[in-house]
């Protein structure tokens, strides 16, 4: 949080947030086991469709 500059306002003072490991998941481990289980024959990945609103 500190080097991401994530705060919120706890009355008139900003605090800090609590993070741990990535804010949610183990974000590489996370890709890995996506990489690994929506492989095609082809080697290209598919999303499965409950992340698809979250990609960019």
């Amino acid at each position: 949080a500190r080097r991401a500059k994530i705060r919120y306002r706890d009355g008139k003072k900003n605090r800090l947030v609590h993070t741990l490991n990535g804010s949610a998941l183990a974000v590489g481990r996370t890709l890995i086991a996506i990489m690994e289980n929506f492989q095609r024959e082809d080697g290209s990945i598919e999303i499965p469709e409950v992340l698809r609103e979250y990609m960019l």
